[in-house]
């Protein structure tokens, strides 16, 4: 049965659902390229923590929503390539719609598919892969197991990331980290819980992340002046919630 989707519009913020209350993705009018729910800037944070200029170059994104987070890498990250895996048509057509999608077949490939299924039978290589899909009911299904995060850790790169949202409603999301934890060998840390319960999962494959926190506030405002985003909440919610032993984060 095709998602029954739905677009809202408050102080200037269009929203999509599913056919429930639940916000599957938002948009400022005014600023269509920005992110304007916490969990898709913090999901960003994964640029703080491999801050190469040319990093990424290959991204896969797993769920689109309102295409927050695609147009975001799009305009900031002008020479990466990414692809989008979206179960849903009609999700596709609203964020093209409603929410400028960019229209880029060089750029941007678009794929109507399972994510599960999709990864399974595909032999890319990717630097970073996000993760953010759920049902009408904020479920996320096959995308929160085992066998799919083992997928995504065999399709990144040595310098790879694995970025998930996780959504606990009722029984939390510590089995969620836990499937993440198993994937990637324990290299795997939780940035503290955002808005509505969100809270964003990295998981890393290759090289070691070893970096001071003072170190991350610099990029932090480097990347703030070159995008518009500011990361330094985030890593101020870090620094209180002792994330990261000794004033530095390991990964």
């Amino acid at each position: 049965m095709p998602t029954p989707i739905e677009i809202s519009e408050e102080a200037g913020v269009r929203y999509l659902h599913f056919g429930s209350e639940w916000i599957q993705g938002a948009m400022r009018i005014a600023r269509p390229w920005a992110l304007e729910l916490d969990y898709t800037r913090e999901m960003m944070a994964c640029l703080l923590l491999r801050p190469e200029a040319e990093w990424p170059r290959k991204v896969l994104l797993i769920g689109l929503g309102a295409a927050s987070l695609t147009k975001f890498l799009y305009r900031h990250r002008p020479r990466a390539r990414l692809t989008v895996v979206e179960i849903e048509p009609a999700v596709v057509a609203a964020a093209r719609q409603f929410f400028r999608l960019p229209d880029d077949p060089k750029r941007l490939k678009l794929e109507i598919a399972d994510g599960v299924e999709w990864l399974s039978g595909s032999d890319k290589a990717f630097d970073l892969i996000l993760v953010d899909g759920f049902d009408a009911d904020a479920r996320a299904g096959a995308l929160d197991t085992l066998p799919f995060y083992r997928a995504c850790r065999a399709h990144l790169n040595d310098t790879g990331l694995l970025v998930v949202n996780l959504l606990g409603r009722n029984r939390g999301f510590k089995g969620s980290v836990d499937r993440i934890k198993r994937a990637f060998d324990q290299r795997t840390m939780v940035f503290p819980s955002c808005d509505h319960g969100n809270a964003i999962a990295f998981a890393a494959t290759g090289e070691q992340i070893s970096m001071p926190l003072g170190e991350l506030s610099l990029q932090a405002l480097a990347l703030r002046k070159a995008t518009g985003l500011n990361l330094l909440p985030t890593l101020a919610r870090l620094a209180q919630w002792q994330s990261c032993p000794g004033g530095r984060l390991e990964l």
